[in-house]
């Protein structure tokens, strides 16, 4: 379906440690895990009266699901009076509170949870950050003394009691508490690298900088090449400095964020440690992880480590950047905004907030407060081009076609010598050509991106839709939806656009398999049954061209389609024969 358009998301930044997500997500539950009743059941309930703990518990759990968790713990705490002893509920409100940053009514939950379940992991962890900040380490460390063998538990409070033993003095407690993940696949990363800070937190810097290029690696992420970078810094190895910022530029080249440290460099600055002392390596321990699961996909608790990360640490800017992603994806805007503008000091970050609060405005429906915002900042940095784009993609979203093209253009001047990663901007001003029927433009913006990147679905999509629906290039446009379907086999978008190809190339058999199998994939949409209605009735197959003409109307929310529709269900359709039975003819477009 070509009019389906999706334009995908250009990643703003690289997270902290990818290396081990994917052990991460191997290890941890979603939310439930942690939050319902042990036996997996609702709470038992009092059937007298309208204010009763199954109704509470149930609106809690509506609010739950909806992303309304301040809403949510109201209700759950509603429930809990009715039924005190509940330990499921207690311990769904403690996530809840935890998850919506209410740390000054988690804390105290979390000491009934924990004193419930002396075992329960994220209760322990947020009172020993409470303890740690208090400067209470011993406290600290007895609360993780047995240690816990639940999910990510086993790795995440070894690094912390490394930490409290470093801040206690003892480095071989330390050595020992990390030893255990020194060879865990997808924690060995981990292990190194906090080796690394650990060892240079405590005057060892050899030992410091084995660690360090340990997890150094191909590909390192973020937060270890600044780590890493800034030891060689402070240490007088300015290459070896500059090469690590240098190779991770290379990798992520339009990023920002190591800029700063390429200005520091060239004034011959030496940086602080990115961790000063224990309770900032603890927030860099969670930090780490739950950076991990986010890019997994297991935001509930990357949210919760995050939240207990800058509770330990406040001004640990990815971290609030990763929280307020969590909370943007929620549909939480309002808290996104307040994680995104808490963030200065950091130039290249501050950039980075100021294009998310730009994307969270336009989702809040105030797309010229982003629009004023963008054009701000493109105007400062001219030799950047993030901006325009966003400012584009504003404009676009706003149907404000001519200014999204200006935009667009102004991006793609500013770039100049065009690279594989650009092909998105082309993809995006040829969908915005196409809205104002410039199609010479369209086709050239398209060519121009596949050139550049072949082998991207959507875009093999829209142009080869387009030629066909143009009656040109048919064959060729043909192979690239086919191309397309093989890319992104499940996608009842694409695999429309096949069967409506076929159709309009008069395959009308081939055209009802593809359509068929659209139908399966995306059930309810008025265009595809629309589609499918009309290549039954092509094939003689009238009463169930009918059916999916009457389910389109259904729920078709586009006047144009359901006056065609409606018509349809009135005379018909116009018999062709297939291009099967016509050899030597050209297939003619609808």
């Amino acid at each position: 379906m070509k009019n389906h358009v999706i334009v995908p998301k250009r990643s703003v930044f690289r997270g902290a440690l990818v290396g081990v997500a994917a052990a991460v997500l191997a290890l941890t539950g979603v939310i439930s895990a942690w939050a319902v009743s042990p036996n997996g059941t609702a709470p038992e309930t009092n059937l007298d009266g309208s204010s009763t703990a199954t109704g509470s518990y149930l609106a809690g759990r509506h609010a739950q699901q909806t992303d309304d968790w301040p809403a949510a713990a109201e209700f759950m705490e509603r429930a809990l009076a009715d039924d005190p002893q509940n330990i499921g509920l207690l311990r769904r409100i403690y996530m809840l509170r935890l998850g919506d940053g209410k740390l000054a009514e988690a804390v105290p939950l979390a000491r009934s949870v924990s004193a419930a379940e002396p075992g329960n992991h994220l209760a322990n962890l947020l009172l020993m950050a409470d303890d740690v900040i208090a400067g209470r380490f011993d406290e600290a460390g007895r609360r993780l003394a047995t240690g816990s063998d639940d999910g990510l538990a086993r790795y995440v409070e070894p690094i912390v009691r490394a930490w409290i033993a470093t801040a206690r003095g003892d480095k071989a407690g330390a050595q020992a508490a990390l030893a255990p993940m020194e060879n865990t696949q997808g924690f060995s990363v981990l292990h190194h690298f906090h080796a690394g800070l650990i060892a240079e937190y405590s005057g060892d810097p050899a030992t410091a900088e084995t660690w360090y290029l340990k997890s150094l690696g191909a590909g390192a992420p973020l937060r270890i090449v600044q780590a890493v970078g800034g030891f060689f810094e402070r240490n007088g190895k300015t290459d070896e400095a500059r090469a690590t910022y240098e190779s991770f530029r290379d990798n992520n080249p339009d990023t920002l964020l190591l800029q700063p440290e390429l200005d520091r460099l060239n004034r011959g600055e030496k940086p602080a440690p990115i961790v000063a002392d224990p309770r900032q390596g603890i927030a860099e321990a969670l930090f780490d992880i739950a950076s991990a699961l986010h890019q997994e996909g297991a935001g509930e608790m990357a949210l919760m480590y995050g939240r207990i990360a800058l509770h330990l640490r406040g001004d640990l800017p990815l971290a609030r950047i990763m929280v307020g992603d969590i909370l943007e994806q929620r549909g939480q805007h309002e808290d996104a905004l307040t994680q995104y503008r808490a963030i200065d000091g950091d130039a290249a970050l501050y950039w980075t907030a100021r294009l998310r609060v730009a994307s969270v405005l336009e989702k809040m429906g105030r797309g010229d407060e982003a629009a004023t915002l963008l054009d701000a900042m493109a105007a400062e940095r001219t030799d950047r081009s993030d901006a325009l784009v966003e400012l584009g993609d504003v404009h676009r979203s706003a149907e404000r076609y001519e200014q999204a093209i200006a935009a667009y253009s102004g991006a793609l001047t500013r770039i100049g010598n065009l690279q594989a990663r650009h092909w998105v901007i082309l993809y995006a001003r040829a969908i915005t050509y196409d809205k104002l029927k410039r199609w010479e433009d369209v086709e050239r913006d398209l060519l121009r991106a596949n050139e550049l990147s072949p082998d991207q679905p959507f875009l093999l999509n829209y142009l080869g839709y387009s030629w066909i629906d143009r009656g040109v290039n048919l064959e060729r446009g043909k192979a690239m939806i086919q191309r397309a379907v093989e890319l992104k086999p499940t996608d009842g978008y694409i695999i429309d656009s096949l069967g409506w190809a076929l159709y309009r190339m008069e395959d009308f058999t081939g055209a009802v398999t593809n359509l068929e199998r659209a139908v399966e994939l995306k059930p309810l949409d008025p265009t595809i049954n629309d589609h499918l209605g009309d290549a039954y009735w092509q094939v003689g197959r009238e009463a169930e061209a009918r059916f999916q003409w009457r389910r389109a109307l259904l729920h078709a929310e586009d006047d144009e389609l359901s006056a065609t529709i409606s018509g349809k269900l009135e005379n018909g359709l116009p018999r062709r024969r297939t291009a099967a039975t016509q050899p030597g003819t050209q297939p003619t477009a609808k």
